[in-house]
């Protein structure tokens, strides 16, 4: 069974951080890109960072420019997504997914195959 498995997520104060995983189960992520979305209450799902199948990155949420690492580690079949600085108005459902090998300049939700149910952020003091 195909899966990718989110975890990481939790509760932090403003300014703290976090690092999401992403792992992979019947399948390996060598040949795919991950990109990672988040979705807040009552919002559309929006993408916030994406890496290519030779480690390639790409950012799409300007909101959190220079707060985000996304990093891959193909033996151990898992990408990771490190936030730092966090804000409030980061809390979200953070989900990862996967395509074939490229991110594409803009997040399309559309083209990604394979998705995990999603890991919960909250920032709050």
């Amino acid at each position: 069974q195909l899966q990718l498995v989110e975890s990481g997520g939790g509760l932090v104060q403003p300014g703290g951080s976090l690092r999401l995983s992403c792992a992979a189960s019947g399948f390996t992520l060598d040949y795919y890109a991950i990109g990672w979305f988040r979705q807040a209450p009552g919002k559309e799902r929006e993408g916030v960072s994406c890496i290519n199948s030779r480690g390639g990155m790409t950012n799409y949420a300007d909101s959190m420019k220079g707060r985000l690492t996304i990093s891959r580690d193909n033996a151990k079949n898992t990408v990771y997504l490190q936030i730092n600085s966090l804000k409030p108005e980061d809390t979200a459902v953070y989900y990862c997914a996967a395509k074939g090998f490229y991110c594409s300049d803009y997040p399309n939700r559309y083209e990604y195959d394979y998705w995990g149910q999603g890991t919960q952020v909250s920032v709050s003091s």
